[in-house]
């Protein structure tokens, strides 16, 4: 056991590395960044880059830097100290900000001073500076700041920030997913072509063939619109609780940030996701199943009188979870990533929202803190379902 879990960490250093090169690479070559705002005013007659919008986002972006300079400091935090430019050398904490209204100073480790003229609406300061260019780098658990959704504040703060409302949605419907989908294939499996083999069937086909979106919507028309315009009782279309208070017909006044409000725009999220996740669960656990209740020594066991319950959980169930235990690996990076989709058709202000806002708005330092945290808990996770096995199966050993 420990040459194996010395092997897979090792293993898992590795693939952390080149997956994140791979992320960071994909995300460099994507479109937009700082300089989109600059070029769209320039494309539309307005006024040009200046010297000081130059050197100010140079100094924030670090796009005076090479790309592999740049992505090892995100990485591991190094080069740290002076770093050669063209010839020339400048300091990590480059020093920029305002020597007088309308001058930009920049000062150089040679002690010489170039000022710049044009406005200074935000001047960068030294600490500034040392909190975004000086990190102990990702590695390590130093995200950095946000450059567009919460300019300037820490990318773990706002990670934490959204994270319980994640947890929440992602841990209710994996638990009811996985609690219902386990019994509805086993039910399944041992009533195969029955009646209500053939409706659940039909039903998690559909459920696991339709994008999640689409299902979201549905609620929302439905349970949102329709239901309030015919007076009856209806849920919140979105966010995660109201901005005041609202009416409710049988329920009342809910009042805003409440238990009840956060209940109630928490439900159709939760349905969308639980539905989706029972079909894929109990489809692959009627499949197992099935196979299982083939075996030779399942039928010996039945042969031999021993009672059709005990031969279901004990012979075919603890053989037929034995796949079912890989899926287990993807549960770890999913309560912590969240479901994009089902997160931005109901504004859900989880994880999986924040990183659909990170791509749009080009704040890609944030994009690439939940992938790499993502990537890890996958590893993670991948590793858990390993050491399952031998849990599940004793003939299995690691070595």
């Amino acid at each position: 056991m420990t040459t194996f879990l010395i092997r897979r960490i090792v293993q898992m250093i590795i693939v952390i590395i080149l997956s994140s090169i791979v992320a960071y690479g994909l995300l460099y070559l994507a479109p937009g960044g700082p300089m989109v705002e600059f070029q769209q005013r320039q494309m539309g007659g307005g006024r040009g880059l200046s010297q000081a919008d130059l050197a100010r986002i140079r100094a924030r972006f670090e796009l005076d830097l090479h790309p592999v300079t740049r992505f090892t400091r995100w990485f591991v935090g190094l080069p740290r100290g002076p770093i050669t430019i063209a010839g020339q050398t400048f300091l990590a904490d480059l020093q920029v900000g305002c020597a007088v209204p309308g001058q930009v100073r920049l000062r150089y480790p040679d002690g010489r001073v170039e000022i710049v003229e044009e406005g200074c609406d935000q001047p960068v300061t030294m600490a500034d500076l040392e909190g975004r260019r000086v990190s102990r780098g990702i590695l390590f658990g130093d995200f950095g700041r946000s450059q567009v959704i919460a300019r300037d504040q820490p990318i773990s703060t706002l990670i934490w920030s959204r994270l319980p409302y994640t947890l929440a949605l992602m841990g209710v419907s994996t638990f009811l997913a996985i609690l219902f989908g386990v019994l509805i294939g086993i039910y399944s499996a041992t009533r195969q072509y029955s009646r209500f083999d053939y409706i659940m069937t039909t039903v998690t086909f559909v459920g696991a063939s339709l994008p999640s979106f689409f299902f979201g919507i549905i609620l929302i028309l439905v349970f949102a619109i329709w239901a309030k315009e015919a007076g009856l009782p209806y849920l919140p279309p979105g966010n995660a609780t109201a901005n005041r208070n609202y009416v409710v017909p049988l329920l009342g006044t809910v009042t805003a940030g409440s238990p009840l409000d956060f209940l109630l725009h928490f439900i159709m999220p939760c349905a969308v996701l639980t539905f989706i996740n029972i079909a894929q669960w109990s489809r692959f656990v009627r499949a197992s199943m099935l196979e299982v209740l083939r075996q030779d020594y399942v039928r010996t066991a039945r042969a031999k009188g021993v009672r059709e319950q005990l031969v279901i959980v004990k012979h075919a169930l603890r053989n037929a979870l034995i796949p079912f235990v890989t899926l287990l690996a993807g549960i770890l990076p999913t309560l912590f990533a969240g479901a994009a989709i089902t997160e931005a058709v109901f504004n859900w202000p989880g994880l999986g929202q924040l990183l659909i806002d990170s791509l749009n708005r080009f704040d890609y330092v944030v994009a690439m803190a939940l992938l790499y945290i993502t990537i890890v808990l996958q590893l993670i996770g991948y590793l858990i379902s390993d050491i399952m096995y031998t849990v599940v199966d004793p003939r299995i050993r690691l070595t």
